[in-house]
């Protein structure tokens, strides 16, 4: 992804955006912040294992869940504590 210029107007209210492909993401920042260690946004990624290798090599833990029936996935957290979970539809439940 690439970091976003804030429009003007909301420049001054902190934070940063992000876009790749079709997908933005608008991140914030709070004064008392507590990292979400259950509540996470689920990413949904072509070349699963390619990102938890990209992943592991700049040190971020990887830990897989096979609890989600027709999916892989793993999760993660950014530098600051947040879950993330990153999930692909299982190659014999893609479609064709």
């Amino acid at each position: 992804m690439t970091e976003l210029t804030k429009p003007a107007g909301l420049a001054g209210r902190g934070g940063c955006w992000f876009a790749g492909g079709d997908l933005e993401v608008h991140l914030g920042v709070e004064a008392e912040f507590m990292p979400a260690s259950k509540a996470h946004p689920g990413i949904v990624v072509d070349g699963l294992d390619r990102l938890a290798a990209t992943l592991e090599a700049a040190g971020a833990t990887v830990t897989w869940d096979t609890e989600l029936d027709g999916h892989d996935r793993f999760y993660s957290t950014d530098p600051f504590g947040n879950r993330l979970e990153f999930l692909q539809p299982r190659r014999s439940a893609r479609a064709s």
